[in-house]
């Protein structure tokens, strides 16, 4: 076999190769749960310490791995640090979520402030929600249900629900 013959030969194993794996596209990756990303809402408790409250707001983060991240306009009231939870999708544009804050208890005066002490640990908190998200996906609308425990676990009496509206934040 001369070189000339040869080279057909290579270009149309060339030509084949490019065809069936160098031209073909990649698989999609799979399409992301509708709720991950940010979101800002509005909350309204109907009962409970906050029902009184009528401009609380919570920012949330939604991960892909399924946990995530709860902040509201009132942590430093009095301080505590963000709720961190998880969840989880249970049917078409319905979800739900739990997340867990710890709750603190204001220092017995300024004497103890100034001598190092602060606002110590005084219990926890556990949100419940249920979450349905608009058909367009750049809102939602929830009920919540939060629970509160002294520092040694035991259940802090009164039902606190609320209902929320939250909606996409981003560019």
């Amino acid at each position: 076999m001369t070189r000339a013959s040869r080279i057909p030969c290579c270009a149309f194993s060339l030509f084949t190769s490019l065809a069936l794996f160098g031209c073909a596209k990649p698989a999609p990756p799979a399409a992301p749960a509708a709720l991950i990303g940010p979101w800002r809402g509005e909350v309204q408790f109907s009962d409970g310490a906050f029902a009184t409250t009528k401009d609380l707001q919570f920012l949330y983060v939604f991960n892909a791995g399924g946990t995530m991240t709860e902040s509201s306009n009132y942590d430093g009231v009095p301080p505590v640090a963000p709720a961190y939870g998880a969840w989880r999708e249970t049917a078409a544009n319905t979800f739900e979520a739990t997340y867990t804050f710890f709750t603190t208890q204001p220092p017995a005066d300024v004497k103890t402030l100034l001598g190092g002490g602060g606002w110590m640990p005084a219990g926890h908190g556990v949100l419940s929600e249920h979450i349905q998200l608009a058909a367009d996906g750049r809102s939602f609308d929830s009920t919540i249900k939060l629970e509160l425990f002294d520092k040694s676990g035991k259940a802090v009496e009164g039902s606190r629900t609320a209902k929320a509206h939250a909606v996409r934040a981003g560019f």
